[in-house]
């Protein structure tokens, strides 16, 4: 019941960006990929037309006044850089109603600060997304403030379901989703060029190799999502007793790859809580 009264509200809901920057388009460009929201009505604001033209490419509209979008949205998206957000909150906070939803895609700004930024009572969410979005494949987590109610969260959720995949998650664990997906798109890039370099290595085309080990990837992440499996099961399902996957996967423990990893979703998480309390 709730999810249909929220399919219903989203599809006349305007959706306004106050800062227009890679994330922001991502996000925009999903929900209208998908008809969540319709192009014209969707109103994204920033300084100077740089990054706007390409949300007029989408057909959407925009303007230099973040007012002009707290005044002509609902439900708005403030993408902007986080140490510039709160300045930006601060000229726009007369313009908040207890009509809007407020969605921060600002890394590092608690919801605390946002609130504290905004009226009393003011509905706000934080949003963690990854750079995937561009694609509509992110992994987003989102935390509620103290006055959004489930129906917000389950509209943001759907909505966002254009861009990739949206969990609501408790706001300590939105520094660990940074360390884990948003700096974890780095480490999975980088595991993708250190296997197309082994197979070059042994004599595969460089452009052969990169492209097989992308779908390799991709294969084995939707796997795993479609399974719903553990990866130590498909693991084990690939590795046969005596074969090239035993001999492999040694000589990836030997390296120490499993320590490693952990080790870098713990030391990007500790520098996102750090960055938190700047």
């Amino acid at each position: 019941m709730a999810a249909a009264a929220a399919a219903g509200e989203q599809g006349c809901r305007r959706v306004g960006f106050v800062g227009a920057g890679r994330m922001a388009e991502a996000i925009a460009q999903g929900l209208i990929r998908a008809g969540k929201v319709e192009a014209h009505h969707v109103l994204a604001s920033a300084p100077t037309d740089r990054n706007l033209c390409h949300f007029q490419a989408l057909g959407c509209q925009t303007t230099h006044s973040n007012q002009e979008v707290l005044q002509s949205c609902s439900l708005v998206f403030f993408a902007t850089k986080p140490h510039i957000l709160p300045a930006v909150l601060a000229e726009v906070a007369h313009a908040v109603t207890c009509e809007h939803i407020v969605v921060s895609v600002a890394a590092g700004v608690s919801l605390s600060t946002l609130e504290e930024l905004l009226p009393p009572a003011t509905r706000v969410l934080r949003l963690s997304p990854n750079l995937p979005c561009v694609v509509q494949e992110g992994a987003m987590v989102l935390a509620r403030g103290r006055h959004a109610r489930n129906s917000e969260v389950e509209l943001v959720q759907t909505l966002l379901e254009a861009c990739g995949r949206c969990e609501e998650v408790p706001e300590a664990q939105v520094d660990i989703h940074t360390g884990l997906s948003g700096s974890g798109v780095a480490f999975v890039c980088l595991f993708s060029e250190a296997l197309a370099e082994g197979a070059v290595k042994m004599g595969m085309p460089s452009g052969l190799a990169h492209r097989i080990a992308a779908q390799t990837l991709l294969g084995t992440a939707k796997m795993l999502l479609q399974q719903g499996r553990h990866p130590a099961q498909l693991r084990t399902d690939v590795c046969t007793p005596g074969g090239t996957t035993a001999y492999g996967l040694h000589a990836l423990e030997r390296g120490g790859l499993r320590a490693a990893t952990m080790s870098a979703v713990e030391a990007a998480t500790c520098r996102a809580k750090e960055l938190s309390k700047k």
